[in-house]
């Protein structure tokens, strides 16, 4: 099963965490494909994934520190061009997109890729950790409660709610209905949005979960938008 996972990253200068992010998914998955697409980082983010990149002239399949890893690099970034880009470059059936600075905690791998033959999307909770403290789930964060809902209802935000902070993704679907590449964020809500207007579902499920790190530059730390 493992190998038909692809795990897309979004970066730009995530040196703090991107480490950290890429270990914890080699944790619970073995040797996924992994997609970088890099937004021009200026830090040690690019060399500190090619420390988990598999040498192709090694034959070492039991060492599950190593997996294939492709950067992509993309200029005139938003959020939905380069999840796009990296569905495109991506080649097994099921995704997992994950932020870069998100630490991966709980998966259910099974449940959740027999949950993508009747859902287009399951994402999983978000812990929020400000400075090693995990903070009150106010604002944004009250969205990620302890049980699954399907169709999950923003009444904060008046919209269908996805968070693609850590989601998973049947990528033939993904393929056929990209993100939106104009907006300048919440590309997650908008396709969400439109998923409900052709009658399909997607599913909140907290036994997929990620401790989700403060970053000065994270959009989902800057209010609801």
């Amino acid at each position: 099963m493992s190998d038909k996972i692809s795990v897309i990253i979004r970066s730009r200068n995530e040196d703090r965490w991107i480490g950290h992010t890429i270990q914890s998914v080699l944790d619970f998955i073995y040797k996924p494909e992994i997609i970088i697409v890099d937004n021009n980082s200026t830090d040690e983010t690019e060399n500190i994934v090619r420390h988990f990149t598999q040498d192709p002239l090694l034959n070492d399949k039991k060492n599950k520190q190593y997996t294939k890893i492709k950067i992509i690099k993309i200029d005139n970034y938003t959020p939905g061009k380069a999840l796009n880009m990296g569905v495109k470059k991506s080649s097994n059936p099921h995704l997992m997109i994950i932020s870069a600075h998100c630490v991966l905690k709980k998966l259910n791998l099974k449940k959740h890729i027999q949950d993508l033959k009747k859902y287009v999307c399951v994402f999983g909770n978000n812990i929020p950790i400000w400075n090693g403290k995990k903070i009150t789930k106010r604002y944004i964060w009250s969205h990620f409660i302890n049980k699954r809902v399907i169709n999950m209802y923003s009444e904060m935000e008046k919209r269908y709610f996805i968070h693609n902070s850590i989601a998973m993704y049947n990528r033939k679907y993904l393929s056929k209905n990209p993100f939106d590449e104009h907006l300048p964020g919440k590309e997650d809500r908008y396709w969400a949005n439109d998923v409900v207007k052709k009658g399909l579902s997607f599913l909140y499920d907290p036994d997929m979960e990620a401790d989700h790190h403060y970053t000065e530059k994270g959009n989902t730390w800057k209010g609801i938008g």
